[in-house]
């Protein structure tokens, strides 16, 4: 015989009858834990009452129509659903059950609780978690059947339709209990993590706490106090007390948020001995389930009640050192891979820079090198992000022995140090340029991208010894300028140096001429414009000749996008070579053609001048008034910053020069190994370890059987996208006396919104829809006007600032380029802005101030 109503102490429940929610209730009060009472209803009321009213073909009939790329369709849908729960009437039986229940098990007068608990939910691979209805402060038979109901409803919203489309969750099956609990009358509330949910610290336990009941936290409406107690230790290490200005209540007819009394606001909710008693408690639910876990709690008259507790499902990876000797961080080579790695790169890639680095601190400190890396080499991969590990501890002296005697050289003939080590690179680059790749070898193949690599590598460790001299000219010239000459009404520093010719505004101008090209040709005009840069980007690369478009001027078009990403394409918009060039995805390009044609881009040559004139003029009012010895410092000073500002672009720009010729090279072996059966496709070699390509290369070279890597891949691309989801730390270990070199500052709530603080490293505030970008992959999702939001860019990114109202990076600072295109540009931007592509949505909306340096999410 069916159930519909089962006592939360019933140990016949299970995950199919009761639900996530009313299983893990069960399971806490008959451990002891301080549970309230109530009882649950089972998914067999939920079946019946749907059975009974005939309602599984509708709402599937609904879910059809959902398309979850178009939220107004599941919106529909729900909303069309839910009228058919709000007309339909709950069997006698199962009313008459619902009812025993609650005059049997709640004490009389006592509001209830009303929660959902889903068949799926609260499950550490998918959380389920506030996707369905809680309805709180429920008084007498007819209000909790009411209520009931609207839970079976809420199965049924528009984000949980769309949650179980995304994680391809049969809709047919789906069902949904109910559980029903004594309301705690609490005089605070909140919630508990196990563990700290933003860095994964297993040794950190996070509370927050805010007056009333805990509806007003668990929703975001009021910051609460934030609790961190170090486990081990078994003491409160940071304490955070914010002005909590409202606070869940119980009404009448249910509950509202009203203003917290004055005297309540900003004091302390939990005092130390309280939240060691939660904490203890917390850690005693944990260890029952044997996971770290995410705690709803509430306290009244000094005694803790739990009131849900379920599996923390997306918790950040430890940061283990693998030398605990050694300093960890995201810079030099780092940050030109702001995501996670591939295996390829992460295996073949490190190995190469690794060779690279080594040569490079060899020569500069000898014997000594050696002892001041890890053992793994300068870079390895920590949860799939790279970082440079130095030995820092006892070797102080001789760090500032080595930055004191490098200074010299490192500032001595710096640009024509950089034009040798281009020249070296490219020479490499054209040795390979003209081969038959489809001639080569599998072991020439192999040989070549090696070569090609490492070339690269080595030229990156050759700037690291030129790039200073940019750096520095700028910053001492600024100093100087600004402590100095400036004056009330004199302009910025950045003034005298813009203007210079790049690699990066020569491509600009190209491009501009290409639009101007276009628009005298009305057919070719119109299919650029109203074709979407994507599109653009695969009928070129394909070959697909658009109707209207005659073969001429279509192989015109096609011939003149080729010239000039053969001239301005050969760059990389990530070091990791998985990534795709702009010679192979040019979409951005051809975004900033759409925007010089249709006139929304100002003529780079245009800016160019003007900022070339307002410099001159700049400069004859500084050298009229100034005079000796200012004047000369003022001159020698800004010749020097002018004169190796464009290497600091041009020289990043190239570190990508080999990239496109290597991923031809990537792609043959690839294609090989797939006809062969080794991997599914081409773009699969990079899932793969350099010791399998090893393997791959010798099967091919002897004609041989290859073993079959298609599980591997799979399971390395989803491992790879999880890892997308992380904050790596710029540092590790987080909390050194080195602290000082990072930029930034951790997130903070300030009047109920969560702020970034960063650098401001170009002024304006503007209020707009955020873009995340990850990687070149996410290039198409930029519109107009958005604000550009990524872990960091190179020059190649250097196009989706023409469709950028403002910039926030993760990482970088007021020399990054960045900061120095969105200068160009005249809008805002802010560096080194924490975690910003982890906590900002797509599409949220974000107000940037360049000048304060922080961005706010509404």
């Amino acid at each position: 015989m069916k159930s519909y109503v089962l006592s939360l102490s019933d140990t016949q429940s299970t995950l199919e009858i009761v639900g996530g929610k009313g299983l893990s209730l069960t399971n806490m009060i008959n451990a002891g834990f301080p549970v309230p009472d109530g009882f649950s209803i089972t998914t067999d009321a939920y079946r019946a009452f749907i059975e009974e009213n005939r309602l599984q073909e509708k709402i599937l009939a609904c879910i059809k129509k959902a398309d979850i790329s178009k939220p107004d369709t599941l919106e529909s849908a729900s909303q069309e659903i839910y009228r058919l729960f709000q007309d339909a009437r709950i069997p006698m039986d199962i009313g008459s059950s619902i009812s025993n229940a609650y005059t049997g098990s709640i004490r009389k007068g006592t509001p209830v609780a009303v929660r959902s608990s889903a068949t799926a939910e609260d499950l550490p691979d998918a959380s389920f978690a506030g996707q369905q209805e809680t309805f709180l402060n429920i008084q007498g038979e007819e209000a909790l059947l009411e209520a009931v109901k609207k839970c079976w409803a809420s199965l049924w919203t528009a984000r949980a339709i769309a949650y179980r489309i995304k994680n391809e969750i049969d809709q047919d099956t789906v069902a949904l209990a109910v559980v029903v609990q004594e309301l705690i009358a609490a005089e605070a509330a909140g919630i508990m993590f196990t563990v700290n949910p933003v860095n994964g610290n297993r040794n950190e336990l996070v509370i927050n706490a805010a007056w009333g009941l805990g509806e007003a936290v668990v929703s975001g409406a009021v910051s609460p106090d934030t609790y961190m107690v170090n486990r081990e230790k078994g003491r409160v290490i940071k304490l955070e007390v914010e002005d909590k200005t409202i606070m869940t209540i119980r009404t009448e007819k249910g509950t509202a948020e009203v203003p917290v009394a004055d005297a309540l606001r900003k004091k302390v909710v939990l005092k130390d001995r309280q939240i060691m008693e939660l904490a203890q408690l917390g850690m005693k639910i944990e260890e029952f389930y044997g996971s770290p876990m995410d705690v709803e709690w509430a306290v009244v008259e000094n005694r803790f009640f739990i009131v849900q507790a379920r599996p923390i499902t997306a918790l950040p990876p430890q940061w283990i050192l693998p030398d605990p000797t050694v300093m960890y961080g995201r810079g030099s080579l780092a940050e030109h891979l702001p995501g996670p790695v591939t295996p390829l790169f992460a295996t073949l890639g490190l190995r190469l820079a690794n060779d690279a680095t080594t040569e490079m601190w060899d020569r500069i400190l000898g014997t000594e090198a050696r002892n001041m890396m890890s053992d793994q080499g300068f870079y390895l991969p920590l949860n799939g992000y790279v970082y440079g590990g130095f030995r820092m501890k006892g070797n102080e002296l001789r760090i500032m022995r080595m930055s004191f005697g490098q200074i010299k050289p490192m500032f001595t003939r710096s640009v024509e140090r950089w034009l040798e080590a281009r020249e070296k690179f490219a020479a490499v680059v054209q040795s390979y340029e003209n081969l038959n790749i489809a001639n080569m070898s599998p072991e020439e193949l192999l040989k070549g991208i090696e070569t090609l690599l490492l070339a690269s590598c080595r030229y990156f460790t050759d700037i690291q010894s030129t790039l200073p001299a940019a750096s520095m000219s700028e910053i001492i010239f600024t100093r100087f300028y600004n402590s100095l000459i400036k004056r009330k009404g004199d302009p910025e520093a950045t003034v005298f140096l813009f203007g210079s010719e790049t690699a990066v505004l020569r491509s600009e101008k190209s491009l501009f001429d290409l639009a101007q090209w276009i628009k005298q040709i009305k057919p070719l005009a119109e299919y650029v414009s109203n074709t979407p840069a994507q599109n653009l980007s695969a009928d070129l690369m394909d070959g697909n000749q658009p109707a209207g478009i005659d073969e001429r001027l279509w192989m015109e078009w096609r011939q003149r996008v080729s010239t000039h990403l053969h001239t301005h394409g050969r760059t990389a918009y990530e070091f990791d070579f998985a990534n795709p060039t702009p010679m192979e995805n040019p979409a951005p390009q051809l975004e900033t053609v759409k925007f010089f044609l249709e006139g929304k881009a100002e003529n780079p040559s245009t800016r160019q001048r003007e900022a070339v004139e307002n410099r001159h003029q700049a400069v004859e009012r500084i050298l009229q008034r100034v005079r000796w010895p200012f004047k000369g410092w003022f001159e020698k000073l800004l010749r020097w910053a002018q004169n190796t500002g464009p290497m600091r672009e041009d020289s990043i720009f190239d570190m990508g020069m080999g990239h496109p010729l290597m991923r031809r090279m990537l792609a043959e072996l690839g294609r090989r190994s797939a006809e062969n059966g080794a991997i599914e496709s081409a773009d699969d070699i990079y899932w793969l370890e350099e010791s399998e390509v090893l393997e791959l290369v010798s099967g091919l070279e002897k004609n041989g059987r290859l073993a079959d890597h298609s599980k591997e891949v799979i399971n390395r691309k989803a491992d790879w996208k999880s890892k997308q989801k992380i904050n790596p730390p710029v540092m590790l270990p987080e909390k050194t006396a080195w602290n000082f070199l990072i930029h930034g500052a951790e997130a903070k709530k300030q009047n109920g919104k969560l702020v970034l603080k960063g650098i401001g490293t170009s002024s304006g505030i503007v209020t707009a829809t955020a873009r995340v970008l990850l990687s070149p992959a996410d290039f198409d999702s930029m519109q107009p006007g958005d604000v550009l939001v990524s872990v960091t860019t190179t020059p190649a990114w250097t196009p989706l600032f023409t469709l950028a109202s403002a910039v926030v990076t993760d990482i970088g600072g007021p020399l990054s380029h960045s900061s120095i295109v969105a200068r160009e540009y005249g809008i805002p931007a802010v560096m080194a802005a924490r975690g910003a592509t982890r906590h900002i949505r797509n599409g949220q909306m974000v107000t940037v101030d360049g000048s304060a340096g922080t961005v706010t999410l509404d």
